[in-house]
Formats: C-alpha cells, structure tokens, sequence
C-alpha cells in the first residue's frame, strides 16, 4: 500500500527521497563537531555549535541535486500549496 504512493512520483522525485547519503553524512558531520564537548552549558550553546558546524559545512556543498529544474517542477505539481519556489 504505501510502497505503490511511493511509485506515483517520477524518478527524480523518488531519486531525491530515497536519497539519504547526503542526510547521513551531515550527521556524521555534526557529530564531529559535538563529540569532543563533554557537556553543554544550555541547550542554546548546542545549537550554536551546530550552527557554526552547518555554515563550515557549507562550503564542500558545490555539487548540485541532479535534474533539479525538472525536479522542482514535478514537486510542484504533486504540492502546489507546500512548495514555495522563487524566480531569481
């Protein structure tokens, strides 16, 4: 049942739900970043270590999603409402 709504979207779209290497890697990332503190003064202090581990991350992020043109536009015949694109 819910594997034949996962065969309704096209394969770019499915190609980028099922992608979850780059999701892994991101943690695994973080997880360098949080490992070496032994605690945290506050929840707070976490998120900005984790905010700077993201915006060091950032910069080996140039390969970009494959198809992405024609991805976004079938996301955004299947969610109309939740995709909000903008036109640079």
């Amino acid at each position: 049942e819910h594997l034949s709504s996962y065969f309704q979207y096209s394969d770019p779209v499915r190609r980028l739900i099922y992608t979850t290497n780059p999701i892994e890697s991101l943690h695994r990332q973080i997880r360098q970043f949080t490992k070496t503190k032994g605690a945290f003064t506050s929840v707070n202090s976490l998120y900005k270590l984790v905010y700077c581990a993201i915006k060091k991350m950032e910069n080996k992020w140039t390969m970009p999603v494959r198809n992405w043109a024609l991805t976004i536009s079938q996301l955004h015949v299947f969610f109309p409402d939740r995709l909000k694109t903008e036109l640079r």
